[in-house]
């Protein structure tokens, strides 16, 4: 039996009183800092290599590094929080984050480098499962709801503002991007100062007759190809974030300023799409046929870069690689949320997370090679993954239709 703690009252209503509103912002924040992890490398990405002269094959782990160990640490520290409260591995996660993060600045090969990233991603996954479990703990009904989507609203806007922040501030010299990270030690202040947990004990018993039948569900052909899917598609979106910055760079002397603006344009394409047309054209086209087009736009935007040599054309295209890259994910999240049962959807969705992670941490290491040994075909080779799996998904509905018509 494991003791589970009742975080805080639930709540009907989105702020009930201005003590409610200052705790939502702090746990926004807190969430929304687990798009800093990433984003406030890639602009000054180029720059990082040049400095310690490090091989090309291996570059780009220090981009993805943070994805591995949020993948590994979130859902240990999720039990962890669920055990011993959700504030107790919250507030220290966001001050190792800040130590962990910003100590970047200070490393001096890419050794050391490479372990605070993987450090600030185990910090990134306690962020993540405290802050998201202490939201839905707070709030039922309609209003979890809407909550959840603030939440994902202010993750997408933190993605499009820390882009052109770590650009910015990176400009003056690639260290200083690294002391974004310190943003970690105020919101930890903030959760000290104002967050409570109560910790009225109740027991939850473990039926391992559902245990099992999740394990037998995960181990179906249908399940792992959306597992596969997922971590594609997001490998599929680590090669603009690991080598297109890279490549602008060489081609047209892009500094951190305009590759962190590249790296906002998808995440502005990618927020509005998720936010407004991705569910409608899902309805209007059908689920399958909306991940397939995301997957061709995708892929169309890819074979393109070698070829851009403007800054407006580069920005469009970047748009519209992240309308692609937003149609695919929800769509895919979608379509494994129909093929979960209700008491097994939520372990199934966050494994299919951890997948998507895995897909970024391991996009450079397959990819490296290619980059280092034949340069601009590392777009044209994702773009050929983007179409196989696009045409293959048409491929199995049209074939699940002919079996049950």
């Amino acid at each position: 039996m494991i003791p589970v703690d009742q975080s805080f009252p639930k709540q009907t209503t989105i702020v009930s009183s201005p003590r409610q509103l200052l705790i939502l912002l702090i746990l926004l924040a807190a969430g929304s800092l687990n798009a800093v992890t990433g984003n406030v490398v890639s602009p000054v990405f180029p720059e990082v290599v040049e400095q310690f002269q490090i091989d090309p094959r291996w570059a780009g782990l220090l981009v993805s590094m943070h994805t591995l160990t949020i993948a590994l640490f979130s859902p240990l520290l999720g039990i962890l929080a669920d055990r011993a409260g959700k504030l107790k591995v919250l507030t220290p996660s966001l001050i190792l984050y800040a130590v962990f993060g910003a100590s970047g600045a200070l490393m001096q090969g890419f050794v050391p480098l490479l372990a605070t990233r993987a450090l600030v991603g185990a910090a990134s996954g306690g962020i993540a499962a405290a802050s998201i479990g202490l939201v839905s703990s707070m709030y039922e009904g309609e209003a979890r709801s809407r909550i959840m989507g603030y939440a994902t609203s202010a993750l997408a806007t933190a993605s499009i503002i820390f882009p052109l922040l770590g650009g910015w501030v990176g400009s003056f010299h690639w260290r200083f991007a690294f002391c974004l990270y310190g943003l970690g030690l105020p919101v930890a202040l903030a959760a000290i100062l104002i967050l409570r947990e109560e910790h009225p004990q109740r027991t939850v018993m473990i039926d391992l007759s559902q245990t099992q039948q999740l394990s037998k569900r995960l181990r179906q052909p249908d399940i792992l190809t959306f597992f596969l899917a997922l971590g594609l598609a997001s490998a599929i979106f680590f090669v603009v974030v690991v080598y297109a910055p890279l490549y602008f760079k060489a081609a047209i002397g892009a500094g951190p300023v305009v590759n962190g603006a590249i790296l906002a344009s998808r995440a502005v394409g990618a927020a509005l799409i998720s936010a407004l047309g991705a569910s409608r054209l899902a309805r209007w086209l059908g689920v399958t046929p909306s991940i397939t087009l995301g997957f061709m736009l995708m892929a169309l935007t890819l074979v393109t870069i070698p070829f851009l040599d403007q800054v407006q054309w580069i920005f469009l295209t970047a748009f519209l690689f992240g309308i692609g890259f937003g149609i695919v994910m929800p769509n895919l999240y979608i379509s494994l949320s129909e093929r979960s049962s209700p008491d097994q959807r939520t372990g199934i969705l966050a494994i299919g997370t951890g997948a998507a992670s895995i897909g970024q941490f391991v996009s450079p290491i397959l990819l490296g090679p290619i980059w280092k040994n034949a340069g601009v075909a590392v777009f044209y080779v994702a773009a050929g993954v983007a179409i196989a799996i696009g045409v293959l998904a048409l491929l199995a509905q049209k074939k699940l239709k002919s079996t049950h018509p």
